[in-house]
């Protein structure tokens, strides 16, 4: 069921405030953003968002009720631990509290973290807890050089983020903790790297990674067999549609 007074046209809203770093050699800001067309940005998964007749935007702020009120995906990625910014934005209680309220009337939330060293955890866990997920500060399926097969993914679940995918790549990922009514989606052995959960008429998808940046949705680096694209392109269409439900 969509928001009262939003039309059919979904409004995706990246966060920019919580994952808030800047290139040392450029000075411009990169990583996980609509705007960076490296190897480090997320303009390719926009450009998909887009494809599927989405409006992406980014709030460049800790988010108010005024600033999802239109929102009907928020994405959080990659929150700042010191050693990216030097002054992170951390998760308060203020906004937590902001961010349920909107999940809860029908918000769907992606939460994508990182690995140890490149996330911060503690806070981030402090929301993502609040949907029956943690995320764990460890580094799962490290990858050396060009041996990509350390980081494939081949046992995939009947799911519809892996409709008609073999193959995926997911490289340092940080494996996801579930309670509740929270349900784990992908599983390599002992560890849940994707999980997902209910909370009101709202959705959250739980990701132990930025997975789908520039450098690994297709195969500019990657080799034919791997099919993060086509996971990209599973991505947008799962978490529209659960937008309209």
């Amino acid at each position: 069921m969509l928001f009262a007074g939003i039309s059919a046209q979904t409004y995706v809203h990246l966060d920019h405030w919580y994952n808030r770093e800047v290139n040392s050699k450029t000075g411009q800001p990169f990583h996980y953003l609509w705007t960076d067309t490296e190897n480090s940005g997320f303009s390719r998964l926009g450009s998909i968002f887009v494809s599927k007749g989405a409006i992406i935007s980014t709030i460049e702020k800790a988010p108010k009720t005024s600033d999802l009120r239109n929102a009907d995906i928020y994405i959080i990625v990659d929150p700042d631990s010191t050693s990216e910014n030097p002054v992170p934005n951390y998760i308060l209680e203020a906004d937590i509290k902001v961010i349920k309220k909107w999940v809860k009337k029908g918000g769907v939330l992606l939460l994508m973290a990182n690995d140890r060293p490149n996330c911060e955890f503690t806070h981030f866990n402090q929301l993502a807890r609040q949907f029956g997920m943690q995320f764990d500060p460890v580094t799962l399926n490290p990858v050396k050089g060009s041996n990509w097969e350390m980081g494939a993914e081949t046992n995939l679940p009947d799911h519809p983020l892996f409709r008609g995918i073999n193959k995926i790549y997911m490289k340092e990922v940080a494996s996801i903790q579930t309670f509740g009514n929270a349900k784990k989606v992908l599983v390599d052995g002992s560890n849940t790297l994707i999980a997902e959960s209910r909370f009101g008429k709202g959705f959250i998808l739980a990701i132990g990674d930025p997975w789908l940046y520039n450098e690994y949705i297709d195969h500019i680096m990657l080799p034919e067999d791997f099919e993060n694209l086509k996971a990209a392109e599973n991505l947008v269409n799962y978490l529209v549609e659960k937008k309209r439900k």
